[in-house]
C-alpha cells in the first residue's frame, strides 16, 4: 500500500502548516525599481498564491546593499517594511504562506549597479559590472553575518511565514565553499570544514535572531547547491558533508537542493534553450558583443527532463533526516507523485508557475493537465527588465 504524502495535503514546515507541499521557487521578478515593494511585485505573487502554491518565495531579498545583484533588487531595512507587510497579507488572504528569500551576492553582484563594494573569497572580476569584487575579510564575513540575523528580524516584522537562506549559485556562501573559486589560506579557506563555516555561521545568526526575536514562529529554510556544474567547483560529495553540518547544527527547518552557478555555469540549473541572442539584447554594448561572440561557453545548453535534479537529491535524501525540497522539472502530477514517493516532502516550481500562475488548482481538479511551459528559457533574460513568460504572454502590470 502506497503511505507517501498527497502532494495536496497539508505539511508541517517547522513551526507553520502550509495548505499543500508545493513551494513557488524564488525568481527574480524585476518588479522593485527602487529597492521597495511595489504593486507589480504584489501582483506577481499574488498569481501563484491565488492559482493554489502553499507558499510562495520573494527574490531576492538582500541582506546589505552591497549584496544585490543590481540595485533594482529589495534590500532588508526599515524603509522596506510598510511594503513588505502590504505584500505578505495580500498573500495571506490568498490563503499561502509567504518566505523571504535573503542572501548576500558575493561575487555576483554588480558593484556598479549598486555603488558599493562587492566581496568575494578573494579578489575577482565580475565581468557584468567589469570592476572587481574584493576579498572579505574576517570583519566583513561577521558584518554578513550579522545582516543576514537583521534581515530575518525585518522578515518577522514584515510578516513572512519564512526565510529561505540563499547558499547557492556561487554567492557569497555558496563561493567559499566552492573550492574553484575560494583559494583562500586563512581560517575560512583550504579544507571543507573551513571553506563552510560563512554558510554555517549564516545559518546560526539567522536561527538565533528567528527564536530570540520572533519567538521561533517563522521558519528557516536554505538553499544549497549540489553541484556547481564546473570542473573543480563544488561537487556531490563535499556538499552532502555541508548538508550534514547544516543538519546536525539544527538552525533548518528543511533543505532546497540546487545546482548551478551564476557566475560561471548558470544553465546547468535550467535545463532546456540557451536563448543566447535574447540575452545578448538584454545588454548593451560592449556586454551584449561578449554574449553573441562567447555566450554558448558560458551558456551551456542542457537537455531537458521531468525532474532532472533528483538523481543527484537521491545522494541527500539517503543521508539527511533533515526535510527536503526537491527542485527541478516539477510541471506535472506524475513527477510531484514521484518525489513524495522518493521521500522528498516539499517540491518547488519556479518556470511552469511563471507560465501559468493557476497551474497547480486546475492539476489538482485534475490529475492529467499539462503545464504547458516548453523549457526554451526564453524567460529568462526577461529578468532585466520585467520577468514574464514570453509563451504565454507579459501579463498585465
Amino acid at each position: 500500500m502506497n503511505t507517501s504524502p498527497n502532494v495536496f495535503s497539508p505539511a508541517k514546515l517547522g513551526p507553520i502548516t502550509l495548505r499543500n507541499r508545493v513551494i513557488k521557487a524564488a525568481t527574480f521578478e524585476a518588479s522593485t525599481p527602487e529597492a521597495l515593494v511595489t504593486d507589480d511585485l504584489i501582483t506577481y505573487h499574488r498569481r501563484p498564491a491565488a492559482g493554489g502554491v502553499g507558499m510562495t518565495t520573494v527574490a531576492y531579498c538582500a541582506v546589505t546593499p552591497g549584496g544585490r545583484t543590481d540595485r533594482r533588487q529589495i534590500w532588508m531595512r526599515p524603509e522596506a517594511v510598510p511594503g513588505l507587510t502590504r505584500l505578505t497579507e495580500a498573500i495571506h488572504a490568498e490563503g499561502a504562506a509567504i518566505s523571504a528569500q535573503i542572501g548576500h551576492a558575493g561575487p555576483v553582484a554588480d558593484s556598479r549597479s549598486n555603488r558599493a563594494d562587492g566581496l568575494a573569497p578573494v579578489r575577482f572580476f565580475n565581468p557584468i559590472a567589469m570592476k572587481f569584487a574584493r576579498r572579505a575579510t574576517r570583519d566583513d564575513i561577521l558584518d554578513v553575518m550579522a545582516a543576514h540575523a537583521n534581515a530575518a528580524r525585518i522578515a518577522i516584522d514584515s510578516g513572512f511565514d519564512a526565510v529561505e537562506i540563499h547558499l547557492g549559485h556561487n554567492y557569497l556562501a555558496s563561493s567559499f565553499l566552492s573550492p574553484l573559486i575560494n583559494r583562500r589560506k586563512d581560517e575560512f579557506g583550504g579544507s571543507l570544514e573551513n571553506r563552510a563555516k560563512v554558510a554555517r555561521g549564516v545559518v546560526r545568526a539567522v536561527r538565533q535572531a528567528v527564536d530570540e526575536y520572533g519567538g521561533g514562529k517563522i521558519a528557516v529554510t536554505a538553499k544549497l547547491n549540489m553541484s556547481d556544474g564546473v570542473r573543480g567547483g563544488i561537487n556531490l560529495d563535499e556538499s552532502i558533508q555541508t548538508a550534514r553540518w547544516l543538519q546536525e547544527d539544527g538552525g533548518l527547518d528543511a533543505l532546497e537542493l540546487t545546482s548551478g552557478s551564476s557566475l560561471l555555469n548558470p544553465m546547468y540549473l535550467f535545463r532546456g534553450g540557451a536563448p543566447i541572442k535574447d540575452f545578448a539584447a538584454a545588454f548593451s554594448p560592449p556586454m551584449s558583443w561578449g554574449i553573441r561572440i562567447s555566450g554558448k561557453k558560458f551558456l551551456r545548453e542542457y537537455p531537458y527532463q521531468e525532474a532532472y535534479l533528483l538523481k543527484e537529491a537521491r545522494r541527500f535524501r539517503a543521508e539527511l533526516t533533515l526535510p527536503l525540497i526537491l527542485l527541478g522539472g516539477i510541471t506535472n502530477r506524475e513527477t510531484m507523485d514521484l518525489a513524495m514517493d522518493e521521500g522528498f516532502e516539499f517540491v518547488a516550481m519556479g518556470r511552469a508557475l511563471l507560465a501559468e500562475p493557476d497551474l497547480l488548482n486546475r492539476i489538482e481538479a485534475d490529475g492529467r493537465v499539462r503545464s504547458v511551459c516548453n523549457h526554451c528559457n526564453e524567460c529568462m533574460p526577461t529578468i532585466y527588465s520585467h520577468t514574464y513568460c514570453t509563451l504565454t504572454g507579459a501579463p498585465d502590470r
